[in-house]
């Protein structure tokens, strides 16, 4: 494998979890509707160090990358952490 085999492939594990992160954000604003919210850059950051811990823990855990279970860990770390940022449970 060559080098710039290597970084696209590293790019395209990640790529999921970095199309969250700048979609969450907006997506939280939209559905939550709250003005408690920390920055969207802060938000951004948040969602991509969760989402790559959560591919990297799926690919300890599973063996292999790409595993629907993955994702669907993915997406339900990325709206608790959106709910968390929005402070949800402080919304009546």
């Amino acid at each position: 494998m060559t080098v710039w085999q290597l970084i696209l492939h590293l790019f395209n594990f990640v790529l999921p979890a970095l199309a969250m992160a700048a979609f969450m954000p907006w997506a939280g604003r939209w559905v939550l509707r709250s003005s408690r919210a920390m920055p969207v850059r802060r938000r951004m950051a948040v969602h991509a160090i969760c989402g790559v811990a959560v591919l990297v823990g799926g690919l300890l855990v599973q063996g292999q990358d790409g595993k629907m279970a993955t994702y669907a860990a993915l997406v339900l770390v990325a709206a608790s952490a959106e709910w968390a940022m929005h402070r949800g449970w402080k919304q009546t």
